[in-house]
């Protein structure tokens, strides 16, 4: 029996490996699977061999006050590996993490595959990883195809995908009489996937909230949370009364929810491209530490945070960062958009153009499941 070990470091990338395993589950039932993964994965039955919590850590100083405990957890997830003795590992974004275990696999049994999806962001910083990741990559997977003349220049295998958040998809509907009334409006927000980011930033969000609530009667506040952080936010929100909030996990459910949205607040990351794919407009919050935000300014070479702003070289979707990044701010920028409808069909006509442009000609899961195959099978 063939085996994949999926390595991902953070609910995100569990999110992203979970359609790319369900494809290839849907053809192949003789697969033996293993991960470290989350909720995504444990849904389609791959099993995890320590909770995603225990490694996903954010910015430098969390790095930094945690590194002996990420050490020990790469050495035990290569142990793990090593012993699984898989075909393929198969490795998901969160590079410090991932591509770390990778490389020891690789330098310890060069017969597994090593094949990465989601390539690290080296059109922002560090470039020069690109001629390292030759040593113990056998492929990569692009989300974008800009990123193709990267790994092209050092021969490293490469196979643009596409982003499984970008693509056309009809879901089945769900009644939300229950959830939402239609009497209101929806505003979905997003705080992120980790806690960290989460206690960060909800704090803002509620005092966003607070002051939309002292003007306006007529919007519900959704959180599209994952499993991981539910609870979390839940709590804070009890322990303040807010009645016009709702905080929603279930995957179809935060579809739907955000199909019906007129707008949204999000935290910098890939699901702002989710949020532009269901066309609702919205503005892009983050805020860290002043340390960490120190090193990033000295480190990063690009101007804007998002991928939407970043591919136009402009900003088409407004950033709230860091000082910025306060309930007032969102708080202005969002009744602007509210009271100027052209705006917000503007921002969702550029950013339709620009998706447009890097979705790729099936799907993420499709191509990715069909690289994994081939490894497999050859």
């Amino acid at each position: 029996m063939k085996k994949i070990f999926v390595l991902t470091g953070e609910p995100s990338g569990d999110k992203l490996a979970s359609t790319v395993i369900a494809k290839i589950k849907q053809n192949h039932s003789d697969i033996e699977y293993l991960s470290v993964g989350g909720s995504h994965l444990n849904s389609i039955g791959v099993r995890s061999i320590f909770d995603l919590e225990e490694i996903t850590y954010i910015g430098f100083t969390s790095v930094i006050l945690n590194i002996f405990k990420i050490r020990k957890k790469i050495n035990e997830t290569v142990k793990k590996i090593i012993e699984f003795n898989p075909d393929i590992l198969f490795s998901v974004d969160s590079p410090d993490f991932t591509l770390r275990v990778a490389e020891k696999v690789k330098n310890i049994n060069p017969n597994i595959k090593t094949i990465h999806y989601v390539a690290p962001q080296i059109w922002v910083w560090r470039e020069g990883r690109v001629k390292k990741f030759k040593k113990f990559l056998d492929h990569i997977l692009l989300l974008f195809d800009f990123e193709k003349k990267y790994f092209d220049k050092e021969n490293i295998p490469n196979t643009f995908v596409g982003h499984p958040f970008i693509e056309y998809k009809t879901n089945n509907k769900i009644d939300l009489s229950n959830i939402i009334s239609n009497k209101k409006k929806i505003i979905s927000l997003f705080s992120g996937s980790r806690s960290s980011e989460v206690n960060l930033l909800l704090p803002i969000l509620i005092d966003f909230i607070n002051m939309m609530n002292a003007k306006f009667d007529n919007f519900t506040f959704v959180f599209h949370a994952t499993d991981e952080n539910k609870d979390l936010i839940n709590k804070k929100i009890n322990n303040i009364s807010l009645k016009n909030v709702e905080v929603i996990s279930d995957e179809n459910i935060k579809k739907q929810i955000l199909i019906k949205s007129i707008f949204a607040v999000s935290k910098s990351g890939t699901v702002s491209l989710e949020i532009c794919n269901a066309k609702v407009p919205s503005i892009i919050i983050y805020k860290m530490n002043f340390f960490n935000f120190l090193i990033v300014k000295m480190l990063v070479k690009i101007k804007f945070a998002n991928i939407i702003n970043i591919i136009n070289n402009k900003e088409v979707i407004p950033e709230l960062i860091q000082k910025e990044c306060n309930a007032k701010e969102i708080y202005n920028s969002v009744v602007y958009f509210l009271k100027n409808p052209e705006l917000m069909k503007k921002q969702i006509n550029d950013c339709e153009e620009t998706l447009t442009k890097i979705r790729s000609k099936t799907s993420s899961s499709d191509e990715a499941s069909s690289v994994l195959t081939k490894f497999l099978v050859g």
